[in-house]
């Protein structure tokens, strides 16, 4: 494979670069390009590692230095989701320490980014504090509706609402299908639980964010995704409830575990959530 190979894979600190799928987002036609969310998944070192061999700051503290807004508003970038993760509820042993997604206006815009010197200068505190991170590219999914779901029900209804001591939680599931080819496609076994599972969670306060096919993954770890889910509830409790029921967990055995080949189900706090507005916008 030559040196400018785009279907090469590069090593960085913090994971591998899929060049192929970097060179789809810097060539896409402009008449073909439109909006693309990166959905980033963060694990930090504990103690920065500079390349001075300065110390002194955690992983996480220098990931708030690198945060390139300047950059991002130059290209017409937006941050619309940051959140930290309090629980991994399933995945390989990996305890990711944020997730964040940003909405880029186009494909290019965010290949544009990378090369700003005011990017680049700021990338040294990014490779100084991240120890592990897949960057997923999503466009939005139509979130399927069925008529007999019951209606939503207001946070005021819902038996366990939000309250000072347990406010809403953002729950995403990353998601690696068995035998699919298209990522806009969702398995039938898994159409199967979602409806079912569903009808316990609207009552229970569920709000979809978003639902985005993962187009690819710019960094990561050679693993395929296929699309990334995010629901809001009312509580932790709200969404604890809905794991714990048993027609929703008869429906899981059956359907969910027979489509899912691999996933990450993490419970968030969000600090920033303007995700399904974004999603909304043109």
């Amino acid at each position: 494979m030559s040196e400018h190979d785009p279907r090469r894979t590069d090593r960085v600190r913090y994971g591998t670069i899929d060049h192929e799928y970097g060179l789809k987002l810097a060539t896409t036609e402009p008449g073909d390009d439109g909006p693309v969310w990166m959905i980033n998944l963060m694990k930090y070192r504990e103690v920065a590692e500079y390349g001075d061999g300065s110390a002194g700051i955690s992983g996480r503290q220098a990931d708030d230095r690198y945060m390139p807004v300047e950059s991002l508003d130059a290209v017409g970038a937006k941050i619309v989701f940051l959140a930290d993760v309090e629980d991994v509820l399933l995945g390989d042993g990996v305890m990711w320490d944020r997730v964040a997604v940003v909405k880029y206006p186009t494909r290019r815009s965010f290949i544009e980014m990378q090369s700003r010197p005011d990017f680049r200068r700021q990338h040294v505190h990014k490779d100084a504090g991240m120890q592990q991170t897949i960057v997923i590219g999503g466009v939005p999914l139509s979130i399927p509706t069925s008529t007999d779901a019951p209606a939503a029900v207001h946070w005021s209804e819902v038996p366990h609402p939000p309250t000072d001591d347990d406010g809403p939680v953002v729950v995403v599931h990353v998601l690696q299908f068995g035998d699919v080819d298209d990522s806009a496609n969702t398995p039938s076994e898994m159409q199967v639980y979602q409806s079912a599972a569903a009808q316990v969670a609207l009552r229970h306060g569920l709000r979809v964010s978003g639902w985005f096919s993962a187009e690819g993954t710019i960094v990561g770890d050679g693993r395929p995704w296929h699309q990334i889910r995010f629901h809001t509830f009312p509580s932790r409790r709200a969404f604890l409830d809905v794991v714990q029921d048993p027609d929703r967990l008869a429906h899981q055995k059956e359907f969910r575990e027979a489509a899912i080949s691999d996933t990450y189900t993490m419970i968030l706090r969000a600090s920033i959530d303007d995700l399904a507005s974004s999603v909304d916008q043109p």
